[in-house]
């Protein structure tokens, strides 16, 4: 959420980057601005109103106490003002109270400022590419390459008949060496998260509206989250969304920080929008695994925590040995929350082309914000609040896929085992 002091004294900037968003959407913060001083002219209202009722019965008190007669004419007018003064501030209560309502919703469906240093953009065709790595890695021949998800249905690890009779389209099931290979996946990347620093975390995967509304899921991306509806409770989309809520309204130590958890979890989308788009394979899928990163940091270290959160995820696909280039996002194509985004992207060799396997940024205060997470040095006044970074390490079924079209020996149509990933699967070849 936005600092609204931040929109009060700075509208035509803060609007100005906001149109830097390229989304074609119009952020008018001339509703929010009106409705900021109309509860603001109420509450400085209701301070005076209160105020006077306070000094009414202190002064009621007094007079008493000096022997004025309590039936009298004087204390009677004091309590007639008193009385009128409550009736008035019953009125108008729920009249800022509405007013304030009207202020948050609309500050909860403003998007978050893009950084400074973000490239300016209208969409992904403006998109910045920062590196590749592993083109060593690349296939150089092209006859008998096939689509990961042919691969696996020739091996036998990948069933999505069988997965679409279970639930619907979209879900697939894993079979003996793909599910192996699942795990031995899931159980590598927190290996070598948790031996960098990150402390794993396994935390709840159905989460509350204030949980998802605290990461800025909500009230703008409801439709694409599965919801439990007799419960208030939500599928979750994404591991960022319960381990930063796990410290939702609390206020931290500064020696707390930085905190840095690596939490796997099953993620659910409803993939709105989609309609048509990867139908196949393991790319776009409702229900999938995913090893996520989560940091909260003090504001002047985010910078330097996001660039580092980024090797840490591009750590695991050189590990890998899986082809890859890192992408920084334009403005125009900054998810919701994010001020700053690093987009890994994973090449693919049957499509020929990179597709993208993590997505790691930097929120700045934003979900802090939401989500009321904030920290106090010792010795100092007040509180700040925290900043929150998050992103893939990695996305396990995109990974399974780059895999098997990278390892994928068509002379023999098995897939070689990555050199790492032997010694959990105890075996060369899927």
């Amino acid at each position: 959420m936005l600092d609204l002091k931040q929109i009060r004294e700075n509208p035509t900037a803060v609007q100005n980057r906001l149109n830097q968003r390229g989304s074609g959407t119009d952020y008018d913060l001339q509703p929010i601005l009106a409705i900021a001083t109309e509860q603001k002219a109420k509450e400085s209202e209701r301070t005076l109103l209160q105020s006077r009722s306070n000094e009414i019965g202190k002064l009621i008190g007094q007079k008493i106490g000096q022997g004025a007669d309590p039936k009298g004419t004087e204390i009677q007018t004091l309590r007639e003002e008193g009385n009128n003064l409550k009736v008035q501030l019953a009125d108008l209560e729920p009249q800022e109270k509405d007013l304030k309502e009207q202020l948050q919703k609309l500050l909860l469906e403003l998007p978050n400022l893009p950084c400074e240093t973000t490239p300016i953009g209208a969409n992904e065709t403006d998109n910045v590419e920062v590196k590749r790595w592993g083109d060593q890695y690349l296939r150089a021949e092209k006859e008998g390459i096939l689509p990961h998800w042919e691969i696996g249905e020739k091996l036998g690890i990948i069933d999505s008949e069988r997965g679409v009779k279970v639930a619907q389209s979209r879900f697939i099931s894993l079979m003996k060496a793909g599910a192996a290979l699942e795990r031995a996946l899931i159980n590598f990347m927190l290996e070598r998260h948790i031996g960098v620093g990150y402390q794993e975390i396994m935390p709840p995967i159905l989460v509350n509206s204030d949980s998802l509304l605290g990461t800025g899921q909500l009230p703008k991306f409801a439709e694409e989250s599965f919801q439990c509806r007799e419960d208030d409770l939500w599928l979750i989309p994404t591991a960022e969304v319960p381990v930063t809520n796990l410290y939702r309204d609390e206020i931290l130590d500064l020696e707390q920080l930085p905190i840095k958890h690596c939490a796997y979890t099953p993620c659910f989308r409803r993939e709105a929008g989609s309609y048509g788009r990867d139908t196949k394979g393991l790319i776009r899928l409702h229900q999938f695994n995913k090893v996520e990163l989560v940091k909260l940091v003090k504001p002047e270290e985010s910078a330097v925590e996001h660039q580092i959160l980024v090797a840490d995820a591009e750590a695991i696909l050189q590990a890998l040995e899986l082809p890859y280039r890192v992408v920084e996002l334009c403005t125009g194509d900054l998810g919701f929350g994010a001020a700053k985004c690093y987009d890994l992207e994973v090449w693919l060799s049957s499509a020929n082309t990179y597709r993208e396997i993590s997505s790691c940024s930097n929120f700045h205060d934003f979900q802090a914000r939401r989500a009321n997470i904030r920290y106090k040095e010792k010795g100092k006044k007040g509180t700040q609040f925290v900043h929150t970074l998050n992103g893939s390490g990695l996305a396990i079924g995109r990974t399974m896929a780059a895999i098997l079209e990278n390892y994928y020996e068509p002379s023999t149509g098995q897939v070689k085992v990555p050199v790492v990933l032997q010694d959990f699967l105890k075996r060369d070849y899927l």
